[in-house]
């Protein structure tokens, strides 16, 4: 296992890039966009491929590293199904596995700090965002947070975790790097209270300015996407209605690249090849299924997701390798099933 914890020192975060193995997959939680050179540094000497990025909230008081590391590395972006901003490549939901290989980490929706706050459990360890810090909590008062929903994420769901675990937290202040939920119980003052409504007392009486980032860091934070107008200005994109009428076309061939995990919750359009986005250089090089079936058939490679992020940037990579007619639906599935919903 390959376990690092990374610091940035003007906002105090701290981010985590975990893999299994030197040379294999990796996802790294939190990244801060000024460290995203030191990241890819040190994923270079590692030699490891960055597969996910994921945040665990929006963010307040950093710019987000998620958009720069998605342009650079081809890495899916990863943030909550209750998270605003415009568009990451994938949403997760509690009691889903965020997985990469040989890695899996349990999804626990922790709100309260904001309404999209999620914690993140890997074997002996959990990683808590702003929920639970070393000795506080995660203030309340802003982005919808909720002193009383966070009441309920400590105590009815990290807290309820074994003793030992580890707690690795999204920011400390104090130069303190890890804890366990044992020492939180014991020694968190925020954690001394009796109920949801004395809790929600305490923190609605700290009072805390606004972080120095937030006008700065939130709209930043909220503006993800990719812009998939870039890829619809090439010739590389099908609207959402137009999609509608490609399922049966002969000269089409429909390209899921969502996980399994995504597939079974959210459906898929009839006549879908599965090939995730995991595995998509493979295919789309020189011998690889679906650069064969390209050169074979002559058709239409036409890819799409759940938004529209990964089969963007699988158009780009397609078209780099020569695949002329690749093209994503617009929006993913999300839009898909709109346009056909509306369609009636």
């Amino acid at each position: 296992m390959i376990f690092r914890q990374l610091f940035e020192p003007v906002s105090c975060t701290y981010s985590y890039l975990v893999a299994s193995r030197r040379g294999g997959e990796a996802l790294i939680i939190d990244p801060v966009l000024e460290r995203v050179d030191r990241y890819l540094q040190l994923m270079r000497e590692l030699d490891l491929r960055l597969i996910k990025a994921v945040d665990t909230h929006l963010h307040a008081d950093h710019i987000t590293g998620l958009g720069a590391l998605r342009d650079r590395t081809r890495c899916i972006t990863v943030m909550g199904a209750q998270s605003k901003v415009d568009v990451v490549s994938m949403r997760i939901a509690d009691g889903d596995k965020l997985q990469i290989e040989g890695v899996t980490l349990d999804v626990l929706y922790t709100p309260g700090h904001t309404d999209d706050s999620y914690s993140f459990l890997m074997g002996d360890r959990v990683f808590t965002g702003d929920t639970l810090l070393i000795r506080g909590t995660g203030r309340t008062d802003f982005q919808n947070g909720d002193a009383r929903a966070q009441y309920e994420s400590l105590f009815g769901r990290l807290l309820k975790l074994p003793d030992e675990t580890l707690v690795f937290p999204g920011h400390d202040y104090k130069g303190d790097t890890v804890s366990t939920i044992a020492e939180e119980k014991a020694f968190n003052p925020r954690l001394q209270v009796k109920s949801a409504d004395e809790y929600a007392a305490l923190m609605g009486g700290l009072n805390l300015p606004n972080p120095k980032m937030m006008d700065v860091a939130v709209p930043a934070n909220m503006r993800q996407g990719l812009y998939q107008e870039e890829v619809a200005r090439h010739g590389w994109a099908f609207s959402a209605q137009e999609a509608q009428g490609l399922p049966g076309r002969p000269d089409v061939a429909l390209i899921d690249l969502r996980e399994k995990s995504e597939r079974e919750r959210h459906g898929v359009i009839p006549g879908s090849l599965h090939v995730p986005y995991g595995e998509l250089q493979e295919n789309i090089s020189a011998g690889g299924l679906l650069h064969e079936l390209a050169q074979a058939t002559a058709k239409y490679l036409v890819f799409y997701c759940a938004f529209g992020e990964r089969s963007a940037m699988a158009v780009r990579a397609a078209q780099d390798a020569g695949l002329a007619r690749a093209r994503h639906i617009q929006g993913g599935m999300d839009a898909w099933k709109r346009a056909r919903d509306a369609a009636g």
